[in-house]
């Protein structure tokens, strides 16, 4: 069998752990329903081209 891995200190998760243990664990995420759906959300990311707006105003 292999030795366990000695851990190493980080100062970091020490400060966490302490916090952790005088005010407690921050609450979990609360993530809002969006309202958009999938191809809605994509359009709105993207601006359409000079091109397409073009084509659009010459097809209408």
């Amino acid at each position: 069998m292999s030795k366990t891995k000695k851990e190493v200190f980080s100062a970091t998760k020490a400060v966490k752990a302490n916090a952790r243990e005088r005010v407690g664990t921050p609450p979990p995420e609360i993530v809002l329903p969006d309202d958009k759906t999938r191809s809605q959300r994509r359009t709105s990311k993207h601006k359409e081209t000079l091109q397409k707006l073009l084509q659009r105003e010459e097809e209408a």
